[in-house]
């Protein structure tokens, strides 16, 4: 259980299954036994787009046609929140993340970097109640990777968002992580 507001890392070998678990908390993965409890919701059943969660896949997956303020905006449009509540999120998102003078660009001329942001801030622009990040920062160089820990600190915090990033990398759990869990063996268990 991640507290609420809480920063949790899950790490554990490469091929454990953290991303498995990590999928099934978001609802991309069906569950074959237990169950999955978001705050005080049990969501097993929910789909993914009811569950109140934001996702960071590993490798950002952005839409490769789409701008980046269409990126920001694109959750929101599929729940048909009003037009001038998207606009005013998305110069939000964009003004906190750094990435305002990046909304007219396309995926393909955006560094590693700035792909974060943009994942970042897509899954940030819905308001979740959770935050799941899959290895956001393994294909980072060090400056960059030191640049998106400061930002994730500051951007989630100012979010009020729950976080679980799965991550291999010592430094990244012991800067950013409140909790801890380790999967070894298939099991879960507290703990670094």
């Amino acid at each position: 259980e991640v507290p609420s507001g809480a920063y949790g890392a899950l790490v554990g070998k490469s091929g454990c299954g953290k991303t498995t678990i990590l999928e099934a908390v978001c609802g991309l993965r069906p569950t074959t036994s237990g169950r999955i409890h978001l705050g005080e919701s049990e969501v097993t059943s929910l789909k993914p787009g009811e569950r109140g969660v934001g996702y960071v896949p590993q490798d950002g997956a952005l839409f490769p046609n789409l701008s980046v303020a269409e990126q920001l905006a694109f959750a929101l449009q599929i729940r048909k929140i009003d037009p001038t509540r998207i606009a005013e999120r998305v110069e939000e998102l964009a003004e906190r993340l750094g990435i305002k003078h990046l909304l007219e660009r396309m995926p393909d001329g955006l560094s590693g970097g700035e792909r974060q942001r943009v994942a970042l801030g897509r899954a940030l622009s819905i308001r979740p109640h959770f935050l799941c990040l899959d290895e956001p920062l393994s294909a980072l160089d060090d400056e960059t990777h030191e640049e998106i820990c400061e930002l994730l600190l500051h951007a989630v915090k100012g979010e009020d968002v729950t976080v679980l990033h799965v991550t291999h990398n010592k430094r990244e759990v012991e800067r950013l992580a409140d909790i801890v869990f380790r999967m070894t063996d298939g099991k879960l268990t507290n703990g670094a």
